[in-house]
């Protein structure tokens, strides 16, 4: 006898979605990217052009001894090619003296450049320049005297005195030593590897599809693991081809040299990048974007399907073109539903929606 109970009204089960309002601007998207290691700017091999014994330089030939730019390195042991071309010029002075008496009577013209030339001779310094000769007879008398030959043999061994002699071409470090002080080392022979310090450059692994957004001569920070201080730096090298396994091309960053100290090389560093402006581009949540570059933007209260021209694709978020201005997409992920499905706008729900009629209470 119980009595039927009043139904309720069917209420509106439309779904509230969020949407955004297309309107293109002008973006710029940075760019950061870690696993970028840093590298020094030079790694050369310090090699022996002379064999002998090596001697003590300014520096400890040992791994990890740090050095500046020219510092000796080392010695490899000279005094004998010393004191032999102090006796070659020796005999060259015995020669030019034997030669002023006839360059007297017979070339007094020439007499005072080499009378110069003569004084000029230092048995401890280099050779200065021979007075030039124009006139043949002259020259024909030099070379039969052995003059000619004298002095191109004496600055020959001086090209070689200096090659035992080993100065640090940069301010930089040992990373491997293979010979060290009192050590015999023949020609060739590779004494140590050494790194350049002053000039450091972070290699940053960039996927092909963002390689476009960086430019030579880009303004960069570098961000530390070990603390928060951002180091400036530029974009000095692009690599022309892409790694096989990582499918990625290496951007070079130079580091300002005022920081080059604190920048190791081995150490790994996060690259923020500036990115390009885009002209007349909107970006939206990467989630909003399905099969991918499909969204739905909402009409007359229904979803539709609508195709996007997508420009770059970011961690969390896309840009794009393609939507009339104005159109309302939708700016968050959606399950579980299809085109034409009725939903509401968040923010835009209407203010008379059904309400459950009144229920009569049992007797």
């Amino acid at each position: 006898m119980k009595p039927e109970q009043t139904k309720r009204p069917d209420v509106d089960m439309k779904r509230s979605v969020k949407v955004e309002t297309v309107n293109y601007s002008e973006i710029t998207s940075p760019l950061s990217l870690p696993g970028g290691r840093a590298v020094s700017g030079s790694e050369v091999l310090l090699v022996a052009e002379a064999s002998g014994k090596i001697e003590p330089g300014a520096v400890v030939l040992r791994k990890g001894t740090s050095f500046k730019k020219g510092q000796l390195l080392a010695e490899i042991y000279k005094d004998e090619v010393e004191l032999a071309l102090k006796a070659r010029k020796a005999q060259l002075l015995t020669t030019i003296t034997s030669l002023l008496p006839d360059l007297k009577v017979d070339f007094p013209k020439q007499l005072n450049a080499f009378e110069t030339f003569f004084r000029a001779i230092d048995l401890d310094n280099d050779l200065t320049e021979m007075p030039v000769v124009k006139d043949e007879k002259l020259k024909v008398f030099l070379a039969s005297r052995g003059v000619l030959t004298e002095y191109y043999s004496i600055k020959q061994d001086e090209k070689k005195l200096k090659r035992h002699t080993l100065y640090a071409p940069f301010d930089g470090t040992f990373t491997q030593v293979n010979y060290e002080t009192g050590s015999y080392v023949n020609t060739g022979g590779q004494i140590a590897r050494m790194i350049r310090t002053d000039h450091v450059e972070i290699e940053v692994p960039v996927p092909n599809e963002d390689s476009e957004w960086i430019k030579i001569g880009d303004k960069v920070l570098i961000h530390s693991n070990l603390d928060n201080s951002s180091i400036p730096g530029k974009v000095v090298r692009k690599s022309n081809f892409v790694e096989a396994e990582t499918q990625s091309l290496s951007i070079f960053v130079q580091v300002d040299q005022t920081y080059s100290d604190k920048v190791l090389p081995g150490q790994v560093y996060e690259v923020t990048f500036p990115g390009q402006k885009i002209a007349d581009a909107m970006e939206i949540p990467r989630g909003a974007v399905f099969n991918s570059s499909t969204v739905y933007v909402v009409i007359d209260g229904e979803l539709k399907k609508r195709e996007i021209n997508v420009i770059k694709r970011n961690e969390t978020t896309l840009i794009f073109d393609g939507l009339p201005e104005g159109s309302k997409v939708v700016a968050e992920p959606l399950i579980n539903v299809k085109e034409n499905t009725p939903v509401n706008i968040q923010g835009e729900e209407g203010t008379n929606k059904p309400q459950p009629g009144n229920q009569t209470k049992p007797q």
